[in-house]
């Protein structure tokens, strides 16, 4: 290997021994000289730090051979921006992917330790909320696994997102202590340290009568600092880099206030910097919330930036390679404000002229959209922005005029169709529009599933894609299955491979020849005793946590993800009123038993999503309670909802609930775990939805309700849900129950106002799909009571979901996007 700054050859790192035994020894040390402990006073704790340190050590030499590679081969190296990395617990994940498991497993329980115990005792890292974050997670692991040198950039969140717990049913967020005790996984990097600017003037410096060059001179500055974390890819193929910026001031303490008596005030400078690097989506209801967003986004995206072009230029001459040697991609617009830091960098800092800069950086990035809801694509008011920002508004306006200016030239848009194109909203307060600077300033726009990025073209893009027609593509999600598989289902990962060998192991499509296998009563029966078993360690963590009993020989009805609206947890809460009614109506027939389980968070200021919450919980204290259900029905909302709580209940779910109105939701990636995991999926046409039928075939899923189309039309035309209500008696009966105070006895009219709204305008249209749902949920019962053709649909889902891995998407985008590997 050579030395990038010396040309030396270094040496690859010798192999180590892997044993029990070595393993075991090398435990010993680090327990004793990294943590301090005799084994003999050592708790769970401490052995659990020993081991990952032992890992670490392994994954490490991977990470330098990685590293000396991709200066070897000058290969082109891909940064991903993420204001979200769900990783969870990495322990398994790392250990399964360097093929230790075993032998760990065997060396902890020489000293009475068994893995599995300590592995619990793991902290999930804070750092992501849902869907989103997940998907980043799974996108590191993958670029590893598939060989593409890349760094993922984010912030390092002391407390990231917030801890759920329930009070008398109600949401109560608290700090999550993920980092209370240290990150053994990660590598402060303090070489790699960057200012980062706010507020403050720009200065114009004439460097002759045809140069100009503007001089930012911020008000403020704080320094980030990198940690690393090493991502290790299946079978450590590759191990790249997480990048975590955490936050410091330039002074820590103002000393002269200090010694005044002012030892609170003496501490604002720190406490200022320090919140950039605490909370994960800080509430933005106030002034200050947005503009603590704001900073958090040109925070994170300023220290990369200037950390990948440090890099280059440790290797290249100059930036006229960087489009060739360096993808970024943005994963939505959070870090949108990167493009006209680029330019900034590149003119101001490097002194490149604007025309330059500006095709550099339109080569250099590539823009993931991740939604369709206008409001969810970030906007800023425009004061906010150039107080912040003063630079950087200017280069946004440089920006603007020239791609108002092409779309002038075309002839081909109205006035309105130019406004719609404008980095700068003027429909009210002037804003900037995130989401269109990400797309004018990226070659690349991809969607997240054939639906969505076609509604991409139709709705929130639709002048911008008139204008550039060749930049929207598409890059259907997937899933690690090292996680969603083989780490959370390893039953399952045996019997499978006990039928058709592992070489689904390293090319998931593989699963396909499981195939035959459904119609096969023994294999069915070895399948259900494995749900079964997953279903029982389920009811086993809602006993310990919330001691309710659940009966694992009951359908266990999911529903996990981010409570939304347009998810339609309210639809699945009000159909579940409604079996509620039927089961007393009509004890005489045979109804199948039915768990609920819900988890997911609310966003602290999104009220009707915590309202949703309260309900669920306060019609589970009803039903769960009622003797005339005879346990035929429970609901159970689970609280705290996070990755290592995934990884226990999609192995154990038989009904997967993907319910979002119809062309609202991107992609989703819960529906494709569950379905790999041999879940039956209940959903509408939308996102990745559609996709999943084709591959498991339309009659191995249940489809439901109006298409986006017909959500479409039925909202142009103009929708009467009360109509609708009053012709079902069902419907109407629950919402009635729920209004009245049925479910919420000390206040009588706390969901009022959730009813009153599916009345007036059902914008997500709970009302419009009800029945065809309810419809749904009772030709699954049907299904449930015939085992042969149950189990014969669930295993045709995990045999046909290889597809769906993020192996395939990212040698997806790497091919035709990124142009790397």
């Amino acid at each position: 290997m050579i030395d990038r700054l010396s040309n030396e050859k270094i040496p690859s790192a010798a192999p180590r021994a892997s044993s029990a035994e070595v393993l075991a020894q090398e435990i010993i040390e680090r327990l004793t000289y990294r943590i301090g402990k005799d084994p003999k006073v050592a708790k769970p704790h401490d052995w659990l730090t020993a081991a990952i340190l032992v890992v670490r050590d392994r994954i490490t030499d991977n990470w330098m051979e990685s590293t000396r590679k991709t200066y070897a081969t000058d290969a082109k190296r891909v940064y991903y921006l993420s204001l979200e990395f769900l990783i969870g617990r990495l322990m398994r994940d790392a250990v399964t992917n360097i093929g230790l498991m075993d032998e760990l497993r065997e060396a902890l329980a020489s000293f009475g330790v068994d893995l599995d115990v300590i592995a619990a005792l793991e902290p999930d890292a804070a750092l992501g909320n849902g869907g989103l974050g997940r998907l980043a997670a799974c996108f590191m692991e993958s670029m590893a696994t598939v060989d593409i040198p890349a760094y993922g950039y984010g912030i390092r969140y002391v407390h990231g997102l917030f801890r759920q717990q329930m009070a008398d049913g109600w949401q109560v967020e608290l700090p999550e202590t993920w980092l209370a005790h240290g990150n053994p996984w990660e590598f402060e990097r303090r070489e790699s340290s960057y200012e980062i600017g706010f507020g403050g003037s720009v200065e114009t410096v004439n460097v002759d009568e045809e140069v100009t060059r503007y001089v930012w001179k911020p008000a403020e500055r704080v320094i980030a600092t990198a940690c690393d974390t090493p991502v290790v890819g299946w079978r450590a193929k590759r191990v790249n880099t997480l990048r975590l910026w955490t936050a410091h001031p330039i002074d820590p303490i103002l000393l002269d206030a200090f010694n005044a008596g002012d030892h609170i005030g003496a501490l604002r400078e720190s406490n200022k910097a320090e919140s950039l690097a605490r909370v994960l989506y800080p509430a933005d209801a106030t002034p200050a919330g947005q503009e603590l967003r704001l900073r958090q986004e040109f925070f994170f995206s300023s220290a990369s930036l200037q950390d990948i072009l440090r890099r280059h230029l440790q290797q290249y001459p100059d930036f006229t390679s960087l489009p060739d040697k360096v993808a970024i991609q943005l994963n939505d617009t959070h870090p949108a404000v990167s493009v006209a830091e680029l330019v900034r960098l590149l003119t101001d800092v490097h002194g490149m002229d604007f025309e330059t800069a500006w095709d550099i950086a339109r080569h250099t990035f590539s823009y993931t959209n991740h939604t369709l809801l206008p409001e969810a694509l970030e906007t800023w008011p425009v004061p906010l922005f150039e107080r912040l920002l003063p630079r950087h508004m200017q280069i946004v306006y440089a920006i603007n005029a020239k791609i108002l200016l092409e779309a002038r030239k075309q002839k081909s848009h109205s006035d309105q169709e130019v406004r719609n194109i404008s980095l700068i909203d003027e429909s009210g307060d002037r804003r900037v529009r995130m989401g269109n600077l990400a797309f004018v300033g990226s070659h690349s726009i991809n969607g997240v599933s054939a639906l969505h990025t076609e509604l991409m073209k139709e709705t929130v893009f639709a002048d911008l894609h008139r204008l550039y027609p060749e930049r929207i593509n598409n890059k259907t999600n997937g899933i690690t299955p090292r996680r969603w598989l083989m780490q959370c289902n390893p039953e399952l990962v045996t019997l499978i491979r006990g039928a058709i060998g592992d070489e689904f192991m390293d090319n998931t499509e593989a699963l396909q020849a499981l195939d035959p296998f459904a119609d096969k009563p023994d294999f069915q029966e070895k399948f259900a005793a494995i749900k079964r078993a997953n279903k029982v360690k389920l009811a086993q963590l809602v006993q310990s946590r919330m001691g309710i009993r659940l009966d694992p020989s009951a359908m266990f009805d999911i529903q996990i993800k981010r409570i939304h609206e347009y998810k339609r947890q309210l639809l699945n809460i009000i159909e579940a009123i409604s079996l509620y009614d039927q089961i007393r109506s009509h004890p005489e027939l045979d109804w199948v038993p039915r768990v609920k389980l819900f988890a997911g968070k609310a966003a602290p200021s999104y009220h009707n999503a915590k309202l949703i919450i309260k309900l669920a919980n306060d019609v589970a204290k009803v039903i769960n309670n009622d003797p005339a259900v005879r346990g035929l029905l429970k609901i159970v909302f689970i609280p705290n909802y996070n990755v290592s709580l995934a990884e226990i209940m999609v192995p154990a779910a038989d009904l997967s609930e993907q319910i979002s109105t119809a062309g609202m939701e991107a992609s989703g990636t819960g529906n494709m775990k569950f379905a790999l995991n041999g879940a039956l999926t209940i959903g509408t046409l939308d996102g990745a939805n559609v996709e999943m039928r084709d591959w498991v075939g339309e009659e191995n899923i249940k489809i439901f309700g109006m298409t986006a189309d017909e959500v479409a039309k039925v909202r142009a035309e103009g929708h009467n849900p009360r109509a609708i209500i009053e012709q079902s008696r069902e419907l109407s009966q629950a919402l009635f129950a729920i209004s009245s105070g049925v479910f919420s006895p000390d206040d009588r009219n706390r969901f009022t106002g959730l009813i009153d709204g599916i009345y007036n305008h059902d914008w997500f249209m709970v009302a419009a799909d009800f029945d065809a749902y309810t419809k749904a949920q009772r030709e699954v019962d049907a299904i449930w009571t015939d085992t042969g053709s149950w189990y014969s649909k669930t295993i045709r889902n995990t045999a046909r979901m290889g597809w769906f891995s993020s192996d395939r998407t990212i040698r997806q985008y790497a091919g035709e996007i990124w142009r790397a590997g």
